[in-house]
């Protein structure tokens, strides 16, 4: 479970809750069938019309992924890995990676893995491997702007939930009492808007790119890896080179003494 995304949107309930409760206004008011409909309702048939089906299918686990802990393998164990692994190849050759190769269960790895075993150049590897990393950008990115384009309409149909609020408001004048109600339902969808709005949908497509690029960024580090190993460079060099990808107030705790290559044979 993802427990920075809970948080968010249990502490973001609570706040409007609480301040609403605070401000005088009764929580009673959030039960507004017609708001409701407004804004889940016209967001949802934006979405349909600005999306193709099939994308629109990706939504449950488009949510799944935000509330879903991301399992990816750690920046020092890959770079422990990957010095293992070139300190295998100086030692006994490419083909000796065969069997931590089937062991492999990303298939991004395990891709580039039998690339360089099979003996592919340098650059059709490279091309092969970033081509893959773009298209899954380009994937993610689509996927994104779902919740972009909803954080977009939703607030746009608070208002014209409001509109529609003060046109029945405006339409009995003459009930005094009951004008003020129906104003305050007018701005019940407003507020609906703007929450699922900024609060909700933004939120969830910015989380979408922050696992995108982090995602990204260890794959990049795999096809330097790869690419390394491939070159026959020593351990120390292919651990230089992914360190490229720790942050500077990280490396402390990534350099620690690389494991002694044994001598090519």
């Amino acid at each position: 479970m993802e427990k920075s995304s809970v948080i968010g949107i249990v502490l973001a309930f609570i706040s409007i809750g609480v301040g609403m409760v605070l401000k005088g206004a009764s929580l009673a008011a959030l039960l507004n069938p017609a708001a409701a409909l407004i804004i889940f309702g016209g967001t949802a048939s934006a979405l349909f019309i600005a999306f193709s089906l099939e994308e629109m299918k990706k939504i449950p686990a488009l949510l799944k992924i935000i509330f879903t802990e991301q399992k990816l393998m750690p920046k020092k164990e890959l770079i422990e890995t990957f010095i293992e692994w070139v300190s295998i190849t100086r030692r006994e050759g490419l083909l000796s990676l065969e069997k931590q190769a089937e062991e492999l269960s990303d298939p991004f790895m395990k891709s580039g893995m039998r690339l360089i075993i099979d003996g592919n150049d340098a650059d059709f590897v490279r091309d092969v491997l970033l081509e893959d990393i773009a298209e899954m950008e380009t994937r993610h990115k689509k996927y994104a702007g779902i919740f972009t384009q909803a954080g977009t309409y939703a607030p746009t149909l608070g208002v014209l939930g409001a509109v529609v609020g003060l046109i029945a408001a405006l339409g009995n004048l003459s009930e005094v009492e009951k004008l003020g109600h129906l104003i305050s339902a007018a701005f019940v969808a407003t507020m609906f808007g703007i929450f699922l709005g900024y609060v909700v949908f933004h939120p969830f497509a910015n989380k979408l790119k922050q696992k995108s690029k982090k995602e990204v960024e260890i794959k990049l580090m795999v096809v330097e890896g790869l690419l390394s190993i491939q070159s026959g460079v020593s351990a120390n060099s292919v651990k230089q080179k992914m360190m490229i990808f720790v942050a500077n107030s990280d490396r402390a705790a990534y350099e620690e003494e690389s494991p002694r290559e044994a001598a090519p044979q």
